[in-house]
């Protein structure tokens, strides 16, 4: 699938069609888990409900917002600036690695679903409750901030609507929490503290690599002062009560 989009890519010129893949691919694999492995069915079914509408709801999100109709995303354009030459390949490697990581990060999934024992437990019922607020919440940061961006006067402004008011990325964080909630599922089954991978591995992501510090770096470049003083002023990740401006 990656190998595919990564062709569709070289067509219209936007990387940021890895991101669908990157979630479509996890929603994907938590249905075929569900289907071959041979768990517990109300084990199965429940997380790979999770899993697939998280994965399918991000993918129509990040399709709609960021490639039908839109330029490729800054921090994609950036990495070309970056990267120089031979394009083509690097983004072929940048591609893989994108399913790679699906496999890695879908073992709470796969962990899950090849549990035989009967009924759901606490931990499982808990888990679910997490994902449920949790996705809630993450689905009212995105459409806070798309409302925000389709607003002309708030053309070259931060966000700072709603959710973003208390996080510069509440999206991120209610995502991290997703996959909290999907650690905590699994480890009701064997094996399961092997789970505790995934939301380790977004959360090095988030913060230290290929989200925030690209997200804010981007951020920096089309608005300078005026994210400089919303950086200031809000928590970077977890939502608090903004910071007052100092004189």
């Amino acid at each position: 699938m990656m190998l595919a989009l990564w062709i569709i890519h070289l067509l219209i010129r936007n990387a940021a069609i890895v991101d669908v893949g990157w979630a479509a691919g996890l929603g994907i694999l938590s249905l075929y888990y569900a289907v071959a492995a041979p768990g517990y069915p109300a084990r199965k079914w429940v997380i790979a409900s999770m899993a697939g509408f998280w994965g399918l709801r991000l993918a129509a999100y990040l399709f709609f917002a960021r490639i039908i109709g839109h330029p490729e995303e800054g921090r994609y354009v950036q990495l070309r600036k970056e990267w120089k030459n031979n394009l083509a390949l690097r983004f072929l490697f940048f591609f893989e690695f994108q399913a790679l990581l699906v496999v890695v990060l879908s073992l709470p999934f796969l962990l899950a679903c090849l549990d035989t024992r009967a009924p759901l437990g606490f931990l499982e019922k808990f888990a679910a409750g997490i994902w449920l607020v949790s996705v809630v919440l993450e689905a009212i940061a995105d459409q806070q901030l798309n409302a925000f961006k389709k607003n002309p006067e708030n053309q070259g402004k931060a966000c700072r609507v709603g959710l973003w008011k208390y996080s510069r990325h509440p999206n991120y964080f209610f995502d991290w929490l997703i996959w909290v909630a999907y650690a905590v599922f699994a480890l009701g089954s064997p094996w399961g503290w092997l789970g505790l991978i995934s939301p380790t591995l977004i959360l090095y992501f988030l913060l230290g690599a290929t989200g925030i510090p690209a997200t804010e770096a981007q951020a920096l470049r089309s608005r300078g002062n005026e994210y400089r003083d919303y950086q200031r002023t809000t928590n970077s990740f977890v939502p608090w009560f903004p910071k007052k401006e100092q004189a």
